[in-house]
């Protein structure tokens, strides 16, 4: 057995789903906040541009990706921050962000060197440990406080942790708190990672789900710079598409040359009709504002009232996750199973991680009538 394997914790995920499904055998009706699946459906034209490039005869995908989906990620990340991008060289399409952020220490961190340390937030996505403990690499993780706003600030590290460190990773958008940053963050971070000879990674899957469509949209590592840096993003919360399967990749393009050569390797690529679907949907704004309203409006709703019922929300800018605290004197995992047993399912704090006991993390995933009917079955704290 890979001895990384027996260093992970169980992926909170498939805990979540254990939970589910023993309720669902015990005929209970079931409102899911766990995982960050929504149930709006995926908008027509993207199912139809799927079903359109079904071909007649099945061949293996490209590795680089067809050239219209990365042509679409750049004209959209042009339109959406200003930031250009040339397609064929700073772009590679991904099968969704987790394959994404798992693979991506297995290229750019080498165990046997001085610089063997991966760097990210906690609580936060535990992909980014999993990665870095197949990757032969050592984790260090940040553990992120609602005092400093749980942002990662790679200043107040030790120089000599920076100084071993192959990868940094930020996401904010973050998962699971919803915690919003500015380009002054962005920017004061990648002044410290180029210091230290530090990729700088960006997952970013929740860029486009901001909730006040007055407030300034969140902005994206790479309109500071490229060099260096490199950000993740994914089509499944943005369109509606987690099934399909789609992300992609970009930034400096060395690394993105570098990442695809090795890549290569493992034969990875998505299928040809998924990536037309993942063309139409990133030359589409439209459905993102569509969906944006209806997150926004889940949020509002559930925000609302959780603080009538007593508990501290995290005021959030963006993202799919509402975070907020347990009732004093409980752990999370226990008002988890107190939810549980009202028919609610939530994600305990710490299953992302230290820094999340005391909290617990709603993902904005039932439709507004079902998450009204949550509240008033909502358990008395």
């Amino acid at each position: 057995m890979n001895p990384a394997l027996r260093m992970l914790k169980p992926y909170p995920m498939v805990e979540l789903q254990r939970r589910k499904q023993k309720l669902r055998e015990a005929g209970g009706e079931l409102f899911d906040f766990g995982t960050g699946d929504p149930v709006e459906p995926t908008p027509p034209a993207i199912r139809q541009a799927l079903i359109d490039a079904i071909p007649e005869v099945s061949q293996y995908p490209t590795v680089a990706g067809t050239p219209a989906l990365r042509q679409a990620i750049a004209a959209y990340l042009q339109r959406r921050f200003n930031v250009s991008l040339d397609p064929d060289s700073a772009v590679i399409p991904s099968a969704g962000s987790k394959e994404a952020i798992f693979h991506l220490p297995l290229a750019f961190l080498d165990p046997s060197s001085s610089k063997d340390t991966v760097i990210y937030g906690t609580p936060g996505y535990p992909v980014y440990e999993a990665g870095t403990l197949f990757a032969g690499g050592r984790c260090h993780p940040v553990v992120l406080r609602a005092e400093s706003g749980f942002r990662l600030d790679l200043a107040g590290l030790p120089a000599e942790l920076l100084d071993r460190s192959a990868i940094a990773w930020i996401n904010y958008p973050h998962n699971p708190t919803g915690v919003g940053v500015d380009r002054a963050y962005l920017a004061s971070q990648a002044a410290i990672a180029q210091k230290h000879g530090i990729l700088l990674v960006a997952d970013e899957c929740y860029t486009d789900l901001w909730f006040d469509a007055d407030a300034p949209a969140p902005p994206s590592l790479l309109e500071i710079g490229q060099e260096g840096l490199l950000i993740v993003h994914s089509c499944s919360k943005r369109s509606g598409m987690t099934g399909y399967r789609s992300g992609f990749i970009a930034g400096d393009p060395r690394l993105v040359t570098e990442y695809r050569r090795w890549r290569a390797a493992m034969g990875v690529g998505s299928p040809a009709f998924v990536e037309a679907a993942a063309t139409a949907a990133w030359s589409d704004d439209q459905h993102v504002q569509e969906r944006r309203r209806t997150f926004a409006a889940k949020y509002q709703l559930l925000r609302d009232g959780l603080q009538l019922r007593g508990h501290q929300v995290w005021e959030s800018p963006a993202g799919l996750y509402l975070w907020a605290s347990v009732p004093g004197g409980m752990t999370s995992a226990a008002w988890a199973q107190r939810c549980l047993d009202a028919g609610i399912v939530i994600s305990p704090g710490d299953f992302f991680g230290e820094g999340g006991e005391g909290w617990f993390r709603l993902a904005l995933v039932p439709g507004l009538a079902d998450c009204q009917r949550a509240l008033e079955r909502w358990p008395q704290s």
